[in-house]
């Protein structure tokens, strides 16, 4: 239960949920002038001892309720080797003992980074659809599944993200049940799917029949988180427009769970109320509507049993399996109404404090920062107020904060913080972090913290004082992907550089990434389409192993390089070789 949150009620450019492109563009390494024509895909490199490995960059803990156990590779028969983690933006992560879980598309390690594995889920494959979230409660796992696609809207060009339903595994990942996000064909309003039947208007509240909005379209309505809870069996959802579900019957079937309006401040079906139950305002005024607090994002079934939800509009707290609801905002000194995120943290002979990531809500200015409760929302404290937060991760008293400008460590039980935001990995020194890349998550194992940002995922060993990088490693033929990789997205070519094309203001710089099997002499240089020199990456001994330089679209002057089409040559072994990039701001 990773990690929730969406574009469309944003000012973001849609970099939260981003697909993975394994080519945006690649341009093989070739031998030669490159004023000789196109580059020759596929063409052998003369050089004994170079090799060079692509990769394409992507742009864009609750204590567990049962004893927390580690993963039974015995039952892995629903997972394959995968040569890494497949895309570099990495949002959803979910730890249980030595395994860590990464999204999008269920890598799995239980090694600590030393091997890795991926579900062998159908409906994964083609790198289309992906986990937007993600619970796993012992051998019980449970993914959200959608889809993010371009479409037209109002003449304007956007990125919305579709509801595309669950996977499950009910042995650890030895195999995957599909559920899907339909309604069911009854006409049974009280069991809907994530989605609605048209005739699904009425949702009944106590003694009354509120008039409803049914949601028959996937748009908008991707499962941004998701809680098993083991102790009742029951699944709790939070899907946008489609708002809070729940199911008691494994996903086949789920129900509607009525929030408070934007007015209220607790609903109890006892009480009579009667309101409209529109998630989605439909021919009534912003300023009049009161249904922001129906468009869900965050869930959490705590420990104690009560059920915590995060919408737009608030965060709301149950404690009788999602009937009563007390609703908490602006108003109760959040810095923001629109909770995107909920974790919670155990305290040893305490209880346990509740963990929630405000944003502003689109119905009022409001700020950024993170809220907690450790006395079941009697009172709250704002910290880290102005920060956009993503995610939380706990060790003890040691809280880790994931976010726009970095990770945010307190081991004080949040009284002082500190930030980090450069993820340096000692071993492999060229491997630079992309400065001002965000932080996405954040999860413990047994042994490590782990990091998701946008630029690769990041593990420590002494809580975030020096790191491990993992990224995603594109093969250079198609021979032996993992099933979820399409082959024609991996063509035979002897290098890359990434990303390609490259915008400066956007990516920070490209990396060309290349393998030496012995020490020796390399330089690399950048010259722009006459040939001109353009800029002098390095020239310098180098050992044996992956290697990685980067450009920043500068100049050996440090001026910002134009538009157009650049190439860079790598020198070793007395022969050069030759890639292309080309520049777009």
């Amino acid at each position: 239960m990773k990690l929730r949150w969406n574009k469309s009620l944003s000012s973001d450019r849609h970099s939260c949920h981003p697909e993975l492109v394994y080519l945006r563009s690649v341009a093989p390494l070739v031998s030669g002038s490159p004023q000789t024509g196109q580059p020759t895909r596929g063409l052998r490199i003369g050089a004994k001892g170079l090799v060079v490995l692509g990769v394409i960059l992507c742009l864009g803990l609750i204590e567990a309720r049962a004893q927390s156990v580690g993963f039974d590779a015995a039952k892995a028969a629903g997972l394959l080797p995968s040569p890494g983690i497949l895309r570099n933006s990495v949002v959803n992560l979910h730890a249980q003992g030595d395994s860590l879980w990464v999204g999008p598309f269920l890598n799995l390690t239980v090694d600590g980074g030393a091997s890795w594995q991926v579900s062998d889920a159908d409906s994964l494959a083609g790198l289309s659809n992906r986990v937007y979230s993600l619970d796993v409660e012992g051998d019980v796992i449970w993914a959200g599944i959608g889809i993010s696609v371009t479409q037209e809207v109002d003449g304007q060009t956007d990125n919305v993200d579709l509801a595309r339903g669950f996977l499950v595994s009910e042995d650890g990942g030895g195999t995957w049940t599909y559920r899907s996000f339909l309604a069911p064909s009854d006409n049974d309003p009280a069991t809907t799917g994530i989605l609605d039947l048209p005739d699904d208007t009425l949702t009944t509240y106590g003694a009354v029949d509120l008039h409803s909005l049914a949601i028959t379209v996937p748009e908008l309505s991707p499962p941004w988180d998701i809680d098993y809870d083991p102790i009742t069996g029951t699944v709790w959802t939070a899907n946008q427009l489609a708002g809070i579900r729940k199911s008691t019957d494994g996903g086949r079937t789920w129900q509607r769970v009525v929030l408070p309006p934007d007015t209220s401040r607790f609903i109890s079906p006892d009480l009579g109320y009667d309101f409209p139950f529109f998630v989605q305002p439909t021919g009534i005024r912003l300023e009049d509507f009161a249904g922001l607090n129906f468009q869900a994002f965050a869930v959490l079934a705590d420990a104690s049993g009560a059920v915590w939800a995060g919408a737009v509009g608030g965060l709301n707290r149950s404690t009788d399996g999602g009937v009563s609801w007390q609703h908490f905002t602006v108003a109760d000194g959040f810095p923001g109404n629109w909770i995107i995120s909920i974790e919670e943290q155990a305290r040893a002979g305490q209880e346990p404090a509740i963990w929630a990531a405000a944003w502003p809500g689109t119905e009022e200015a409001g700020r950024f920062g993170v809220v907690v409760t450790r006395d079941g929302g009697q009172t709250f404290e704002v910290v880290l107020r102005g920060e956009r937060v993503y995610d939380f991760a706990f060790d003890g008293p040691t809280i880790y904060v994931a976010g726009e400008n970095g990770l945010f460590i307190s081991n004080d039980d949040g009284r002082t913080w500190r930030t980090v935001r450069d993820f340096f990995d000692p071993t492999q020194p060229d491997r630079t972090f992309r400065p001002g890349a965000r932080v996405f998550s954040a999860e413990i194992t047994d042994e490590a913290l782990w990091v998701g940002t946008e630029d690769g995922l990041f593990k420590s060993l002494d809580g975030g004082l020096t790191w491990r990088v993992f990224r995603a490693e594109v093969p250079l033929s198609p021979d032996n992907l993992p099933p979820v990789v399409p082959p024609d997205r991996v063509p035979r070519v002897e290098a890359y550089a990434y990303p390609n094309p490259f915008s400066p203001s956007v990516d920070r710089f490209v990396r060309i990434r290349y393998k030496l099997d012995g020490d020796q002499s390399v330089e690399i240089r950048v010259f722009d389409f006459a040939m001109n020199l353009v800029r002098n990456l390095t020239d310098e001994r180098q050992s044996s192993g992956e290697r990685e330089v980067s450009w920043d679209g500068t100049d050996n002057h440090g001026a910002r390089v134009a538009n157009g089409a650049y190439f860079y040559a790598v020198e070793t072994g007395g022969e050069t070789f030759w890639g292309k990039v080309l520049v777009l701001e």
